[in-house]
């Protein structure tokens, strides 16, 4: 994995960590290309089902031909098995949904930047103690933009990422930076279930253009 310091600058600098699985290799290619035009330079592609490890590899091999300056990290990374596999494959860095110190033990051991999942203050406490830069809070809908404001109070200087129902508009994004949050995860609400199954590559150019200066204009 690349250096832990310069992937998490740009996530923060990006503001948004688009993210997305879809079967099909050459759909989800032509996603990250798209997302690559809009301007995007970390995504992440999540570990969803049984293809999603060969397709991580063709992407990767593709994102280091013809974007060399894009980070391409591996998602829902629950198990040091996984961890291990996708680091090997290629993967700049590892986000999961949940919290495992085995996994956190492997991008640490590689000196990558590991993003593990939380959604109790014992679970953020943990997550430091194991060397995690960037908490993602997940589900953020169910969460919401208060429980960041509360948590940022009793662990200050913790970088906070809402997953999981952060939406395509001003006021959703502006709370969740007004919050404390230093960057947005982005999934369905970005890269829709139709984008995908009709091949809106065009739709989804736009929808990220927009993303990004959503997140630029609610950015402190």
């Amino acid at each position: 994995m690349k250096n832990k310091e310069t992937i998490l600058k740009s996530i923060i600098q990006q503001g948004m960590l688009p993210l997305f699985f879809y079967e099909d290799v050459e759909v989800s290619l032509q996603v990250v290309r798209t997302l690559y035009r809009a301007g995007v330079r970390v995504m992440e592609y999540t570990n969803r089902a049984k293809v999603a490890f060969d397709n991580f590899k063709i992407l990767k091999d593709a994102v280091d031909q013809e974007m060399p300056d894009f980070y391409f990290g591996a998602g829902t990374i629950t198990t040091k098995v996984d961890a291990i596999r996708y680091s090997e494959a290629g993967a700049d860095f590892i986000v999961a949904p949940n919290l495992n110190p085995e996994v956190g033990a492997i991008a640490n051991k590689l000196g990558g930047l590991w993003i593990p999942g939380c959604m109790t203050p014992s679970e953020i406490h943990n997550a430091r103690e194991q060397g995690a830069a960037l908490i993602k809070l997940f589900p953020a809908n169910i969460l919401g933009p208060g429980f960041i404001t509360a948590v940022s109070d009793v662990f200050r200087g913790q970088l906070f990422m809402p997953t999981g129902g952060v939406e395509l508009n001003a006021e959703n994004i502006g709370t969740w930076f007004k919050a404390g949050v230093c960057a947005v995860g982005m999934g369905s609400k970005l890269i829709s279930k139709g984008v995908l199954d009709e091949r809106l590559y065009e739709q989804l150019y736009s929808d990220t253009i927009k993303a990004l200066d959503l997140v630029k204009n609610a950015k402190p």
